[in-house]
């Protein structure tokens, strides 16, 4: 697969309606199910079915587990490092494990969906830089 299509695959999900632990282009996804429709896409099947998760999960378990399964499964990159068709993940305050994530473009922007909002495309403008956690390439990427 190549970036470009990542990219395109990410994008095919704007618009759809943000919905906790969802993972279905046009019906609704949250952040995670995002990342997941797009490897489901372009790598094939899951590799890990994700465990039942509330939208405080991160701070109520104080547990790195979005990142520890990114490491399991994606190729890291060190994040100012990060390309098109990256998956960079967020950590939202300081002090509280990464919970949130979308894939990077080209174009400077990040494809993510977030509560009470739909999958969207954003500028990853220095609020968001500030708050990159890590990046991981998909397994396979051809650069």
């Amino acid at each position: 697969m190549t970036r470009g299509e990542i990219e395109a695959e990410a994008r095919r999900w704007i618009g759809t309606p943000y919905c906790h632990q969802a993972s279905l282009c046009g019906a609704g996804c949250d952040c995670l199910g995002l990342v997941r429709g797009v490897w489901r896409s372009l790598v094939g099947a899951e590799p890990e079915a994700p465990p039942p998760y509330t939208p405080h999960w991160a701070e109520a378990l104080g547990q790195e587990s979005l990142l520890e399964a990114a490491r399991r499964h994606f190729v890291e990159v060190a994040p100012g490092m990060a390309r098109a068709g990256d998956v960079l993940i967020f950590r939202m305050g300081t002090g509280v494990p990464a919970k949130h994530c979308g894939v990077m473009t080209a174009d400077g922007t990040l494809v993510h969906a977030y509560w009470g909002r739909c999958v969207a495309e954003t500028r990853l403008s220095p609020w968001w830089l500030r708050r990159v956690a890590a990046a991981f390439s998909f397994p396979g990427v051809e650069d």
